[in-house]
This record gives C-alpha cells, structure tokens and sequence, in this order.
C-alpha cells in the first residue's frame, strides 16, 4: 500500500480554463477596440419581448422617467436602490436622446448592481 498521498497537483485543467478566459477576454477587447460592436439604435434587424419589471424611460428632451412618472436623476437612484437587484430593468430610451444621457443612466443602474438589464429597440432596418 502507497502511504506518500499526493505528490502534486495537477493544474492542466487549470491552464485550459484560463486560456479559455484569456481568449474570451481577447475577443471582446477585439469587437470593443475596432468598433466592430453596432451600435445603430434603437433601431435593430429583430426586437426581443422584454421581461416585464422595473422600466426606466429616457424621452426626447432628456427627461427621465421611472415606471411612467417623471423623475429626476437623484429621485431615480434613490428609487431604484428600494428594488431588487435581481428584477429585470428594461430601458427605453428615445433614439434623438443624447448620448451622455443615456450613459449617465447606465452607469447609475450599474453602480447599484442591477444584473438583468435590456435596451429596447424597435424592429426594422
């Protein structure tokens, strides 16, 4: 009988894993870098339902508006941080809209964690 245990680790499904991410990372870096992500919306070839949750609306003007009443942006984090992080948060937002507002939006729901996020889009080419 073999009392020495083990003798070392075996870390070749360990390599593969991170070559695997290494390459996903690469990838992306690749889309991101050369523009090649569209970005031609709201308009898109196929529209998806959206889940129904929380909705966050963006119109012409740049007003915000949260589950159909007009707010403000330190209303709506002040809103959005009572709801779950888990529930889908759908985005509509007007395709004259400038863009800052529309990051501003985005980068608030991402600082408070929400997970399941959807831009909606209209279907059409």
């Amino acid at each position: 009988m073999d009392d020495q245990g083990f003798t070392g680790i075996n870390v070749i499904p360990f390599i593969d894993i991170m070559l695997v991410l290494l390459t996903i990372v690469l990838t992306t870096a690749t889309f991101i870098a050369g523009g090649s992500i569209p970005v031609n919306l709201p308009k898109a070839e196929q529209s998806e339902a959206a889940e129904p949750g929380l909705v966050v609306e963006i119109d012409r003007d740049g007003t915000l508006h949260f589950q159909g009443q007009a707010i403000d942006r330190e209303a709506l984090r002040a809103a959005l941080a009572r709801e779950d992080r888990q529930r889908p948060l759908l985005i509509r937002a007007d395709r004259a809209v400038v863009l800052q507002s529309f990051v501003d939006v985005l980068a608030l729901i991402r600082e408070l964690g929400f997970v399941k996020m959807n831009l909606q889009t209209e279907a059409g080419s």
